[in-house]
This record gives C-alpha cells, sequence and structure tokens, in this order.
C-alpha cells in the first residue's frame, strides 16, 4: 500500500485534526501504532509540523469522513506521491536525530543479533565501524549508550525495520515469527520515559509560573503598605 510523502507529518495532522482511530491513522501512514501514540501524546523524539493531506491531493474530506463513521474503514490513498530515486550512500538523518543513533544501534544489536552491519547501516544510516564500536563495546560513548527502539526514535519506520529483520532471519534460518516480549516492554518503557520527561519539564514550568507569580504579588502587597504607612 501506498504510503503519504511525509508520514510522520501526516499522521500528526490526522491526529490533530480529525477524530480517526490511532489504527487507521497508523494502516494509512504505514506507521507502528506506537509511533502514533508518541505523536499524540506529545511524547515523539522531535515535535512535528503536521502536513494537510487534503492540500496534498493524498486524501480527501469525504474518505476521512467515512473513517470517522466507521472506526473498521481502512483509508484510500487518492494520489499516490511522486516516486523519488535515492542515490547510493548512507540514509539521511537530522541532526537533531543523529545522537540517538548507537542507542537505535544497540537496540537492534541485543534484540536482533542476526541482522548484519551492513543492513543495519542501511537502515539507521551509519557506519560499519560505528557498528562494530557498539558491538565490541569500544565505542567512546559507550557508558552512555542505552538500547531504544530505533522506530520510537524516528530513525526508520516499523516496515522498514520489519524487512530488515525477516530477510536476516530468513538468511540466518530462524523464525521471523517468534515472539520477543522483550520489545513491546522496550517500546512501553521508552514511551513511558518521554511522557515522564514531558509531565517533569509541564510541572517545572508551572512552578516557575507560580514562582513568578508570588513574586509579583508580594511586590504589589509591599507597594500598598508604603501607600497605607
Amino acid at each position: 500500500m501506498a504510503q503519504p510523502l511525509m508520514p510522520h507529518a501526516t499522521a500528526s495532522w490526522l491526529v490533530d485534526n480529525s477524530s480517526l482511530t490511532f489504527e487507521q491513522i497508523a494502516e494509512f501512514c504505514g506507521l507502528h501504532i506506537l509511533e502514533i501514540q508518541a505523536i499524540a501524546d506529545d511524547t515523539a523524539a522531535t515535535k512535528l509540523t503536521g502536513r494537510d493531506p487534503l492540500r496534498a491531493g493524498e486524501l480527501t474530506q469525504e474518505e476521512i469522513d467515512r473513517g470517522q463513521a466507521d472506526a473498521d474503514y481502512r483509508l484510500r490513498m487518492q494520489k499516490e506521491p511522486d516516486q523519488t530515486t535515492r542515490t547510493r550512500g548512507p540514509r539521511y538523518t537530522p541532526v537533531s536525530k543523529r545522537q540517538d543513533k548507537p542507542d537505535g544501534i544497540a537496540w537492534i544489536i541485543r534484540n536482533h543479533p542476526e541482522v548484519t552491519d551492513g543492513q543495519i547501516s542501511k537502515l539507521i544510516g551509519t557506519t560499519r565501524t560505528t557498528i562494530a564500536a557498539i558491538r565490541d563495546r569500544s565505542h567512546w560513548n559507550i557508558a552512555n549508550i542505552q538500547p531504544k527502539d530505533p522506530v520510537t526514535l524516528g530513525l526508520c519506520s516499523q516496515r522498514e525495520l520489519d524487512a530488515v529483520v525477516a530477510k536476516a532471519a530468513k538468511a540466518a534460518g530462524l523464525d521471523p515469527a517468534a515472539p520477543d516480549g522483550r520489545i513491546e516492554q522496550d517500546r512501553e518503557a521508552l514511551i513511558e520515559e518521554l511522557r515522564s520527561q514531558r509531565e517533569t519539564a509541564a510541572r517545572e514550568a508551572e512552578a516557575a509560573h507560580a514562582a513568578e507569580l508570588a513574586g509579583a504579588d508580594g511586590q504589589a502587597a509591599s507597594a500598598d503598605d508604603i501607600f497605607r504607612s
């Protein structure tokens, strides 16, 4: 199924401007439902600017209305984005997310050891030297590297990760459908961590605002005392 040109930005717009279910948005955008949850909770790795699929011609209002009326309805792409050809070389990763690459690499190495360095390099957009350093724990920042799901970090899509894992499992003669509870636990833990960070930041902002109001009230009270005297 074709995906929007900018899946995460389109998902952000649909979350803010429609009552579609997370499942409907995830399937239309080709993302994992946990990514949609993170966007809705405002705990995604980066703040996204929504992209209107109506203006892009990828959806119609009638199609969105059908989806809002029936939770089982699957949105259909109205106009597929122009196909682009990617030049050879490593995947481009925004500067704001490059610091997350070691965490994503460590997660893949821990949960999917059958994935080769070459596959990780193409999926994450990094060098084999970096991957090797994380594998043998000689990386300069190894003490601060914490395995985190690259999908939740926004380094790749769930479909891309699943395709790489399935290909590696087939080459290694493994069962790609074998369940691994740690993966879902890791994702839930990361989303909970991001949510906790957001709540902490909100509480700190509220406390600072309350302190400012208290200071302003104190100054006003002092001025009143001066005038009374």
